[in-house]
């Protein structure tokens, strides 16, 4: 017997679709596995080709979603998240959730294919220009979610050297520089998305046990990547946080920031900008 939605020739809603950086490993892929056993179309942004292909399979066996796609790109490459976020515009005209996540901390100083310390390029630069670049298909979807994922590791951040090239490179600085500029790129962001089906927010997943971790603190320990990407995934697709734009978050909890001088939040955003080489405004 035929279901009434059938007889009056409904049409069900498309599956969400969710895009996920540094979505290969640790918490990246543990979000990208649990939206897609949440029954979403997931896109994983990979680097590595062959890395991101692994992941890809896995996914798809482990949660029986075959719609988890691969899309290469090097996120300390400008123009590799150009032409990875055009191609993605290309067959998107809708994209329901962003996740930022794909991060570095770099033992030593090292510079981007564009010549920019590697840290910044890739856990500030990377969050800003490829959320830019798709802000079209997030518009396009009825509601829309940009999930930054940041750090209680959060410090330090210089407006006037970000790349350390008159301080002196200390790895774990660098990395909670970036962390800071993550979640006042996101304050930014969500105040010029006040208008629209858009939000933005930053979470924090806690200290978690990842390749990232042990090379920036190699005696520390965690939490497991599937515990952290619990609060990531509950501010992408819960209901309970349908419309919240602007916030922090850590155990699925509001948390208070103290990074947010507006003053500051503008001087970083104007200064992404000058290093992205285009205005996105």
């Amino acid at each position: 017997m035929m279901g009434l939605c059938a007889l009056n020739g409904c049409v069900s809603p498309p599956r969400p679709l969710c895009l996920v950086t540094g979505a290969n490993t640790g918490i990246g892929f543990e979000a990208a596995r649990g939206l897609a056993r949440m029954g979403a179309r997931v896109v994983l942004a990979c680097r590595d080709p062959a890395k991101g292909e692994i992941a890809r399979n896995s996914i798809a066996r482990s949660t029986g979603n075959n719609d988890v796609q691969l899309l290469v790109v090097d996120l300390a490459s400008q123009g590799s998240i150009r032409t990875a976020a055009q191609k993605f515009s290309e067959t998107h005209s809708a994209l329901n959730v962003l996740v930022n996540n794909a991060a570095v901390g770099p033992p030593s100083r090292q510079q981007s294919p564009d010549g920019i310390e590697l840290t910044f390029a890739t856990n500030v630069l990377g969050y800003f220009l490829l959320t830019q670049l798709l802000l079209d298909p997030l518009r396009g979807a009825a509601a829309s979610r940009v999930v930054n994922v940041v750090s209680r590791l959060a410090y330090g951040l210089d407006l006037s050297d970000v790349e350390f090239k008159r301080r002196p490179y200390d790895p774990l600085t660098a990395y909670a520089q970036s962390k800071q500029a993550d979640r006042m790129l996101t304050w930014a962001l969500a105040q010029r998305l006040e208008s629209t089906s858009v939000t933005a927010n930053a979470v924090t997943p806690g200290v978690v046990n990842t390749k990232l971790l042990h090379a920036l603190a190699p005696r520390s320990s965690g939490r497991t990547p599937v515990e952290g990407a619990d609060s990531v995934l509950w501010l992408a697709m819960s209901p309970e946080v349908a419309g919240a734009n602007g916030r922090f978050w850590a155990e699925r909890r509001e948390q208070p920031c103290e990074f947010r001088s507006r003053q500051d939040v503008e001087a970083l955003w104007s200064l992404c900008e000058r290093m992205t080489k285009e205005s996105t405004q």
